[in-house]
């Protein structure tokens, strides 16, 4: 049974458009591993969090901000596939010496 993600989002913070963003980076990256991606508004002020099967596996607060969706990626990749590669998504970032 393939797993349902849930992005539970602050509508007050307006992070609607981040959350269908990462939803659609989501549904595009993981199209044989997911059944679904739904976007729960949330009645916590400041609240989003990702959760995969109910199970929260990224937390705004706890990570102190939003990290770069490869980020996002490679957490929920780790839970769905963690054999599957990311390609690009993968390396990484590119340090200046």
């Amino acid at each position: 049974m393939k797993p349902t993600l849930t992005i539970e989002y602050c509508p007050k913070c307006n992070w609607l458009l981040r959350a269908a963003y990462m939803a659609q980076e989501l549904l595009t990256t993981f199209v044989d591993e997911i059944k679904s991606v739904t976007l729960e508004p949330s009645e916590v002020n400041g609240r989003y969090t990702i959760s995969i099967d109910g199970k929260v596996v990224f937390d705004r607060k706890s990570f102190g901000g939003f990290p770069e969706i490869k980020e996002i990626k490679q957490i929920v990749r780790d839970v769905v596939n963690p054999e599957k590669n990311l390609g690009h998504a993968d390396t990484p970032p590119h340090r200046e010496h």
